[in-house]
C-alpha cells in the first residue's frame, strides 16, 4: 500500500472510531396524557438525561399511563416510565391483572405521592361519595391505575356512578360544558393536577372526602393503597381538608436496562435541584430518596441501589431484588 492509501485507511479508521465514540443509545420513556403534569415531569426527566447522561438520548412518549406503560415495557416498546406503586406491587407479586404472570420490572425512584382526588363541579351540590351514585363521573383515563383503583374502590363502597370514558382533555371539556359532573384525577403531590386547575379557572370545583367509616374500610380492603389526609389549603387556596386514597408514582425500568445506565439516570434525577421542580412544584431531586424508600413497593434496580448506597441511603430489605 502506498503512502496515500495508508493515509486514507488511517483516516477511515479514525472516522469510524470517532463515530462509535459519539454513538447515542436511544431510550423511550412512557409517561401519561400530554395534558397531565406527569407528562411534563417526564419531559423534565428526559432533559436531565439528555444533558447529563453521556451516550444516552431520551424521548418521551405520550401513553395511557400506568397499565399502558406496563404493557409497553413487556412488549419492549419503552425502556422506562411511569408506573404507580400499587400496580408495580401487583406486577412483581403476580397478582391482580398479573395473576400467575409476574413481570419483574425494576424501580429507579418514586417522585410523588398520588392522592386520588374526586373532583366535582361545585354547582352540582354533591358532598359525599354516596351522592355520586348514578352521576356522570370519569374514573380516570382509559388504562390508567387511577381508572382501575377508582372502579375497585367505588365497587367496594357500594356506589355505582354512570362512568364516562375518555381522555383527560375530553373529560375536562365535558365537565366545563356540564356534560359530566366530575372525575377522579391524581393530584400533583398534595396540589391539584393541572387539568383540575384548568377546570377550576372558570368552573368552581369541590373535592369529595371519604368519611371515617369509608376510610377504614378502604384501608382494610386495599393493602396496596394508603388513605391520606390532605390539609386545609394544601390542594390549593380555599380548599378545605379532606381524606382520600392514594399511591406512589414511580419511575421504573425495563429489567434489561444496564446497571450503569440505571445508575447514571438515577444520579441525574436525584442530584437535580431545579429542572424537576419546574415541572412538579416544590419537588427537588434531594427528596427522591426519602419518597422512594417510604413508598416503593417493588425492588429497586441494582444500578439505582448502587447510587443510593453511595450517597448513604439505607435500602430496606423489601426493595432489594
Amino acid at each position: 500500500m502506498n503512502n496515500s492509501g495508508k493515509i486514507l485507511a488511517a483516516t477511515a479508521i479514525a472516522f469510524l472510531a470517532g463515530s462509535a465514540t459519539h454513538a447515542q443509545e436511544r431510550i423511550l420513556i412512557g409517561s401519561s396524557s400530554s395534558s397531565s403534569s406527569h407528562y411534563g415531569y417526564y419531559v423534565a426527566v428526559s432533559q436531565l438525561i439528555n444533558d447529563g447522561v453521556e451516550g444516552v438520548s431520551a424521548t418521551v412518549v405520550e401513553t395511557g399511563a400506568t397499565m399502558d406503560n406496563m404493557r409497553r415495557l413487556q412488549r419492549n416498546q419503552i425502556d422506562m416510565g411511569l408506573v404507580t406503586t400499587n400496580v408495580a406491587y401487583d406486577a412483581w407479586a403476580g397478582q391482580g391483572d398479573f395473576e400467575g404472570q409476574p413481570y419483574k420490572m425494576l424501580t429507579l425512584w418514586v417522585y410523588s405521592s398520588a392522592p386520588q382526588n374526586v373532583v366535582v363541579r361545585q354547582d352540582a351540590g354533591l358532598e359525599t361519595i354516596a351522592d355520586l351514585a348514578g352521576q356522570r363521573i370519569n374514573p380516570g383515563i382509559t388504562g390508567s391505575a387511577t381508572e382501575k383503583t377508582t372502579e375497585a374502590v367505588f365497587a367496594h363502597l357500594g356506589v355505582e356512578p354512570d362512568w364516562v370514558r375518555g381522555s383527560t382533555g375530553d373529560v375536562v371539556d365535558s365537565i366545563k360544558d356540564d356534560r359530566a359532573v366530575g372525575y377522579v384525577k391524581s393530584g400533583a403531590g398534595e396540589r391539584l393536577d393541572a387539568s383540575s386547575l384548568d377546570i377550576a379557572t372558570l368552573t368552581p370545583v369541590s373535592l369529595i372526602s371519604l368519611d371515617d367509616e369509608q376510610a377504614q374500610s378502604v384501608t382494610d380492603a386495599f393493602p396496596n393503597l394508603a388513605v391520606i389526609e390532605i390539609g386545609e389549603n394544601a390542594a390549593g387556596d380555599g380548599y378545605p381538608a379532606y381524606r382520600t386514597w392514594a399511591f406512589g408514582t414511580a419511575t421504573v425500568a425495563h429489567p434489561e436496562m444496564s446497571d450503569d445506565m440505571a445508575y447514571a439516570i438515577t444520579k441525574a434525577a436525584v442530584e437535580d435541584e431545579t429542572v424537576q421542580s419546574a415541572a412538579f412544584a416544590n419537588l427537588k431531586g434531594s427528596q427522591l430518596p426519602d419518597m422512594t424508600m417510604a413508598l416503593a413497593t417493588s425492588p429497586l434496580h441494582p444500578g439505582a441501589i448502587r447510587y443510593f448506597e453511595e450517597v448513604g441511603v439505607e435500602i430496606p430489605e423489601r426493595l432489594r431484588p
